[in-house]
């Protein structure tokens, strides 16, 4: 190997970021969200590096469903490579890499307890809502009358209601606690420029008081671990005291439709 050739090796090994990564990625195999998580690292950052990673050959990665999945790349690393971080990774005793190590197996647990209704059928939730999609149609003959405003759709999921009811709006928010989900929402609604799609809690919204004119949850409550919670934050974020609905399809009944009073 050459000087150069050296010295592109080296420099990929000299961020101490990058060594975090490749060392949990040597044991497992990793999303961005989940390596942010681990090592408390935002995002955007941990993208950057992770291409850097794999332009150098040192890591690989596999797409599933909307998830991107990345490995140490052993198969294909260079002797070289190997030999240098063999001994950058013996030779490290580091607090960091402790405490990512002792974050895996959480991680690894949220996304086992991820794998629900929604992830699985993320991008295709319309076939899912109930046999012949009444519903659907019944929303395409009266949207055309309704002008909503400014809207905030709570467990949206991948946008079925949003591709629905944002042509008839001001604006449109989307938030869902699944990066699945999402993921697939944001791609299904990138054609829509008055739409905005976020991951969030429905118990605590990052939203002002009073700031949609429309509040919707559909099918929402089913999957609030507080459903009480979600209402009143639902409730605060809506600035008129009717204008908040919550269909919900439990087992015992067809609709519940939840108005907030005003105070």
């Amino acid at each position: 190997m050459d000087l150069e050739g050296w010295s592109a090796h080296l420099k990929v090994f000299a961020d101490a970021t990058r060594v975090r990564l490749l060392a949990l990625l040597e044991g497992e195999e990793l999303t961005v969200a989940e390596l942010s998580a681990i090592t408390q690292l935002a995002q955007p950052r941990v993208s950057t590096h992770l291409a850097k990673l794999k332009e150098a050959g040192l890591v690989r990665d596999r797409r599933s469903g909307v998830s991107a999945y990345y490995r140490f790349d052993d198969a294909a690393i260079e002797p070289a490579q190997r030999m240098l971080w063999q001994s950058i990774r013996t030779g490290s005793d580091d607090p960091l890499l402790r405490q990512d190590a002792e974050r895996v197996p959480a991680v690894l647990a949220m996304r086992a307890a991820d794998q629900n209704w929604a992830d699985s059928v993320a991008g295709d939730m319309e076939r899912h809502y109930s046999p012949g999609r009444t519903w659907e149609a019944l929303a395409r003959t009266a949207l055309p009358l309704l002008w909503p405003g400014d809207v905030l759709d709570i467990a949206s999921g991948d946008g079925v209601l949003a591709e629905l009811l944002s042509p008839h709006a001001d604006r449109y928010v989307c938030v869902d606690s699944s990066p699945r989900v999402v993921a697939a929402a944001s791609e299904r609604l990138r054609r829509f420029d008055n739409v905005e799609v976020r991951e969030g809690d429905m118990h605590a919204l990052p939203f002002a008081n009073a700031s949609f004119d429309l509040v919707v949850l559909m099918h929402a409550l089913t999957y609030a671990t507080r459903p009480a919670q979600a209402v009143a934050e639902a409730a605060r974020c809506c600035a008129r005291a009717d204008a908040c609905c919550c269909p919900a399809w439990p087992a015992t009944s067809t609709a519940a439709w939840w108005r907030p009073t005003a105070t």
